[in-house]
Formats: C-alpha cells, structure tokens, sequence
C-alpha cells in the first residue's frame, strides 16, 4: 500500500456541494491542496445530475409548501423569504466566478424560467390569494403578480388551460424572473474550473473504504474500484458531501455528533416530455399543493427543463421506496446503516410514519394510467404517447433523535460537523442544491472559524457583498443586488436589469 503526501482538505463526493465548496476555499487561499474523490466516472452523476432532480433554482417564488398556513388562517413567509435570499447568495458566487472570465458561461447552467404557483377549487383560490397578499408586501417578491382571470391564466399557462370546466375555481400567481438551473452542467464546470488550479485535483473511480483520526486530522482510505490498489490520504480537513452516501461516511467516522442519526431512503419517478409541440406551449414552473395527507415531497409540478440546450417538460414527482441510498448504491444500504446509536430514532420513524409508508408503497404500485391522472389535474389534454417515465435520484431523508418523540423525519438538509471542526458532513435533500452556496459558507464559517473571521475576511466580502440577513431586510440592498446578479448571469439584457422591481 503506497503511501502519498498530505493534503489539506479531502471532499468525498463530485457533486455540487463538495464542487462548491472545493472552489470557494481555493477562491479564500489559493494555496491549499485538494483533492475531491468520486465513486462514479463523472462529477454530477447521483442527485446533482439534471435528470436527476427537480433543479428548479427554488428561490420561494412557487414552493406552495414553503409558506405554511395557520390554524387562526395567517400565511407565514419566513422560510420562502429565507429560502429566496440564500438562492440570491449562491447568485453573488456564480456572479463572481461569471465575472473572473476563466470559469465560463453562465447560460450553461442558468435559463430565465417564469415560476408559477396554481391552484384549483374555492379553498385552493382563497389560500393563494392570502398568500399573495402576504408575500407582495415583501421586496423579495415585489414582482410577484395574481389573477383568478381565466383569460390572463391562459397567456401564462397555455397548455394547461384549454380541456377544464369553464366553471372551475383556479388561481395562480407568476414571477416571472424565475429560473431554472441545470446543476448537472454547473458542478460539472465548478469542476473543471478547480481543476485549473494549482494543486487541486478531481479523482474519479475512488471509492473511500477507511476515515480514522490521525493527530489533529484524519487518514482516509481511498480504494480505485477499477485497480483494487488503495492509498492512504492524510488531510486536515474531511468533507462529506456524497449525498446519500455521506450517512455510512459519518458513521464510519466515528464522530460523537454523528450518534443518532439515521437515513430513510426515498427514490423518485418524473414523467418527461420531449415533443417540441407541447414543450414550446409551457415555459414555466408551475407548482400546486400536495395532496391532503401527503409529504411534502410530494408536492406536484410541471416544469420547464433546459439540458444541454435542449428544453424538455417534467411532471411529477412520484415518490417510490427502496433501501439503497445512491441511485448506483446497494440494496444493503439502509440494513447496513442500522446503529446502537440510531436503532431507537428509526424505529420510533418507522412507528410514527405508517402513512408515509403506505403512501410510498402506493406510489410504487402506480400504473401509468394513474400517472398520467395526476399529469391531467395540471394539463388536461396530455397524450400518453407523449410521456415517458424517467428514474430520478435517491433522496435520504434525514432521522434524527427526539427528546419527546424519540426520532423524528426530517424534510431538508442538516450540516453535521465534528467539535474540533476537522470533518463535516451533509445530510438530507432538497433545497439543497439551490442554496448550496449558503450551506458551505455556514460550513466555513463553523470549520474554519477564526480564517473567516480573520484573514479570509475581505475575500469572503468580495464575493458576497450582502449576505442572507440583510437581503431580508434592505430593499434597496436587495433591489441592487438582485439586479447585479441577474446581469452578470446573463439573466435579463443590460440595458433593463432594474425593470423587475418597476
């Protein structure tokens, strides 16, 4: 077994987390040395692939889900004006790099996509309706229009119009500086940028088969899946970011903070559309409400999708179940994750959740007569013929202990790091590749404490000239930020940046 030299950060994972985070800290000290290792023989091949998720660019613009409502009937906004900002900051990063010239097109990977929120029946239009009124009043979605009018509905969304009942209630509100991010094509140039460093480099095939501390840092086993031959890493710093994967990882670890935690693996089905006939009749997102009783994974959307140039429509999702934790990984993933440690909090899932269950399991036995159903609440005049079904990446969702519950289900993303800040991990799913920006910097800002309070300082306020806190405060800060982004993303044309907010 060779041993190699030392490195100063190991990033576990080729997608866009570990991408994102590889060419920010190379952005806050160029002389660190590097290494991202992948399983697969691309970057972006798992959750980060286009086909793989939704890739909406979720900025809270149509997320219905996101904005809760009350019993006493009060619309709170907090997470989508929250969710909005931390999108705007992983803009400043992509501006930033846009603005370098050596990183490469933005219009690879971000289109101008209106987002749209609709709804059907009286309750339906009355929730939308306050929602709007609760979210116009907020900058971040000044831009935000409502109509109820059937007329303007059909101009928004011409393909889902004609086919329903002329006496239907139905509502929508648009904004129409939404996009879509292919986060396949952006990890992918994240990548290739980071590889133009000095002392960085991308390892694919590599699959990390040991994590033990050695002295301040850790020595990590790296096995070539093609070879068999293994090498032994030293680094100072370990990253986890192999979306479902990163779980065994943790556990492999050994961190005390990684104690308790547990995965519930939930993979997904879209139904795609390539017809240019029907694609150019829909260019939107168009988000609904979920089903009375369902997850919010569930939430249904027609979504415009721009892949390699090429625009294509997604429905879905339909969730499914099964115990591997990647797409690529092994039906042993889930059994294998069982701890001392997290056995209590699972089990106490599994009790608490019989619905869910239930509801994966009726999503799997779905014919596509059923899918195609739920597509015709959205676009009544769907042809079969026109729709294939497309297998979507895992989602791990994270389960965590509970004082009262015993473990409890968690929809979203949790970052777990190790006391001394040596190692961290990512858990858990969307939003997160849309605000992955936010998520590494708070990473930075845990694991490498004093650098960013200190000598990384200025660059991190070069690159983020406003962060979350105040873009939910300042109007103008917003305003002027938003209109930045949007014209070095090649977003608007120049000559109009500051119309959004006429």
């Amino acid at each position: 077994m060779a041993h190699n030299e030392a490195v100063d950060v190991v990033l576990v994972g080729a997608g866009i987390m570990s991408a994102t985070l590889a060419v920010l800290l190379k952005e806050l000290d160029p002389s660190l040395k590097l290494e991202v290792v992948e399983l697969m023989d691309s970057g972006a091949a798992e959750s980060s692939n286009p086909w793989n998720n939704a890739g909406t660019g979720h900025a809270g613009l149509c997320e219905l889900n996101y904005t809760p409502q009350a019993a006493d009937g009060s619309i709170d906004i907090k997470k989508a004006v929250h969710i909005n900002t931390q999108f705007e900051v992983s803009k400043e990063f992509w501006s930033y790099l846009a603005k370098k010239g050596t990183f490469g097109s933005s219009k690879s990977f971000i289109t101008p996509v209106p987002h749209l929120s609709y709804v059907q029946g009286e309750a339906g239009v009355a929730f939308l309706k306050h929602r709007f009124e609760a979210m116009h009043k907020h900058h971040a979605f000044a831009a935000m229009e409502y109509t109820e009018d059937k007329a303007k509905l059909a101009e928004w969304m011409p393909l889902m119009m004609p086919g329903r009942p002329a006496d239907e209630p139905i509502a929508a509100t648009r904004v129409m500086q939404g996009t879509d991010v292919n986060f396949g094509a952006l990890t992918n140039q994240l990548l290739k940028h980071l590889s133009s460093t000095p002392d960085a480099q991308v390892k694919y095939c590599k699959r990390v088969t040991g994590l033990s501390r050695k002295g301040q840092g850790w020595s990590v086993s790296i096995k070539d899946v093609n070879t068999g031959n293994t090498r032994e890493v030293d680094a100072k710093f370990v990253f986890l970011g192999a979306g479902g994967a990163a779980l065994p990882l943790l556990q492999m670890s050994g961190i005390e903070e990684s104690k308790g935690f547990g995965g519930f693996p939930v993979s997904g089905q879209w139904l795609r559309c390539d017809n240019p006939e029907v694609v150019k009749r829909h260019q939107a997102k168009v988000y609904s409400q979920a089903a009375v009783g369902s997850p919010p994974m569930s939430v249904p959307h027609l979504d415009t999708r721009v892949v390699d140039g090429k625009t294509s429509l997604l429905f879905g999702p339909y969730a499914g179940f099964t115990t591997k934790f990647l797409k690529h990984g092994s039906f042993l993933d889930l059994p294998l994750s069982v701890r001392a440690a997290n056995i209590g909090p699972m089990l106490a899932v599994a009790r608490d959740n019989m619905d869910l269950t239930k509801y994966l399991v009726s999503e799997v036995m779905q014919s596509m007569e059923q899918r195609l159903a739920s597509l015709r609440r959205f676009y009544p005049e769907a042809k079969a013929e026109d729709w294939r079904l497309e297998v979507a990446g895992q989602r791990v969702q994270i389960i965590k202990k509970d004082p009262k519950k015993g473990g409890v289900l968690q929809f979203g993303t949790e970052l777990v790091s190790a006391k001394d800040g040596s190692l961290a991990a990512l858990l858990g799913a969307s939003p997160g590749a849309s605000v992955t920006v936010s998520i590494m910097l708070d990473l930075i800002e845990r694991c490498f404490a004093d650098k960013a309070r200190n000598e990384w300082a200025a660059k991190l306020n070069e690159i983020f000239p406003a962060r979350e806190k105040a873009l939910e405060t300042d109007a103008q800060l917003y305003q002027r930020i938003n209109a930045q982004n949007n014209e070095s993303l090649e977003l608007v044309e120049k000559s109009s940046e500051t119309k959004s907010f006429a």
